[in-house]
């Protein structure tokens, strides 16, 4: 039984939202130590009201720690982790001295400690049809140790379609969010076989099947409260056991987060807010839209603030560019020393295609309007737009019914109406 609220249409109120989460938590903690996994900023989320709540909510635990479930993102500063819940630094120091806010160190081998592992037949299984020997072998079930330590886990994540694992949140939040490379490589590759348009926005899929298998090697109880954020506000707020609480949340993301077309868009202009710093995470600008982009159609990502391709996996990328899967399979040994997690994320913002005979054939072009030069997209196989030379006003007013402009996209998902999944 999970405590719920939610609205089908409009959002909810902080009351409604504080209840649903007494409901849930209300003295079910007390004494124990407890860990909160949260998002960093790169997820829509109203934390700092959220952070207040559960710190009062939660003020008879022995111990309260918040960490970042960055996953492979870069660590953030104090300052930030502070602007990150809505606390000043003064705040931190007094009112909130008490409780803890951490980064989650992925590439930290003393950070991390291995709970078991998937034997390939497992992976077989679960990938199915999906299954490449690219996949690997066994792979270790690692994990930041510190979730060990915990009388108990919450996880507090919005869930929204994702491109690898068809909806994001609960369990995902352990793996990739505290987990290790192993885990974090191998899921991000099979959603790369699998593809966006046949993974983003469905609800039941392999990754999220494997990162179900992986989590139960857990032996911290957890708790989700999974969020459905709709604009700055709540559409829904779920509270229990990590799987139901989580499928609630998908089912309800799936009413409010994907928007039907009648038919797909030759041109699209897809701005990233820049709460994506990086093409690493502006690349959902791509993902959320290619569904519902033309075979030979065109779309920009829009986002004149960014001058970074990955602050961690930059020079993989640069070595690599952006391709089609065909491109990275029928070269294997060419690429095979490159994390699967970098060529998952270059396969995902090329979109779907075809490599024959030594040559790439993607299914649309896609380019970048950003600070990063002319040199550098051609570099990484993409096109480049001036983003001064945008006139975002003619995209705003245009009759066009073959283009599309997106003020902020990467968390709502396009698709046409008449096309399944798989078109």
């Amino acid at each position: 039984m999970i405590a719920q609220a939610f609205q089908p249409d409009g959002l909810l109120t902080d009351d409604q939202v504080r209840q649903t989460l007494y409901a849930g938590l209300e003295k079910q903690l007390s004494r124990q130590k407890i860990l909160v996994l949260i998002p960093d900023h790169t997820r829509t989320i109203p934390l700092p009201f959220l952070f207040r709540e559960l710190v009062t909510l939660l003020h008879d635990t022995r111990q309260l720690d918040f960490m970042v479930a960055l996953g492979t993102h870069p660590p953030l500063s104090e300052a930030q982790l502070c602007q990150l819940v809505g606390i000043t630094v003064d705040e931190r120091q007094t009112t909130y001295r008490h409780v803890g806010i951490l980064n989650h160190t992925w590439d930290s081998v003393d950070a991390l400690t291995q709970i078991g592992t998937l034997p390939q037949d497992q992976i077989k299984q679960i990938a199915g049809d999906r299954w490449h020997p690219t996949l690997g072998e066994d792979v270790a079930v690692k994990i930041n140790r510190l979730a060990l330590e915990y009388d108990h886990i919450l996880i507090l994540g919005p869930t929204f379609p994702h491109e690898v694992v068809g909806f994001s949140g609960g369990a995902k939040y352990f793996f990739p969010g505290i987990s290790g490379a192993d885990m974090i490589n191998v899921t991000h590759w099979l959603g790369a076989l699998a593809g966006v348009r046949s993974t983003i926005g469905i609800k039941d899929t392999p990754v999220r099947d494997m990162i179900h298998a992986a989590a139960a090697h857990i032996s911290t109880p957890a708790t989700l409260i999974a969020l459905v954020v709709v604009g700055k506000g709540l559409a829904g707020v779920f509270v229990g056991d990590h799987l139901e609480a989580w499928s609630a949340a998908a089912d309800l993301s799936s009413q409010r987060h994907i928007t039907w077309v009648d038919k797909p868009f030759k041109k699209v202009l897809s701005q990233a807010p820049p709460m994506y710093d990086e093409l690493w995470t502006a690349g959902k600008a791509m993902y959320k839209l290619e569904p519902a982009l033309a075979e030979g159609g065109e779309l920009t990502i829009y986002a004149p603030h960014l001058d970074v391709v990955s602050h961690v996996h930059g020079d993989y990328i640069y070595e690599i560019g952006y391709h089609v899967l065909p491109y990275f399979l029928k070269q294997w040994d060419k690429f095979k020393h490159v994390p699967l997690g970098v060529l998952a994320h270059s396969t995902h913002v090329r979109g779907d295609g075809r490599f024959e005979n030594g040559i790439e054939y993607p299914r649309a072009a896609v380019s970048l309007a950003t600070k990063l030069s002319p040199e550098d997209c051609t570099q990484l196989a993409l096109g480049y737009v001036n983003p001064e030379e945008i006139a975002i006003e003619e995209w705003q007013n245009g009759k066009d019914e073959g283009r599309l402009y997106v003020p902020k996209a990467g968390e709502m998902l396009y698709r046409v109406k008449q096309q399944g999944v798989n078109s």
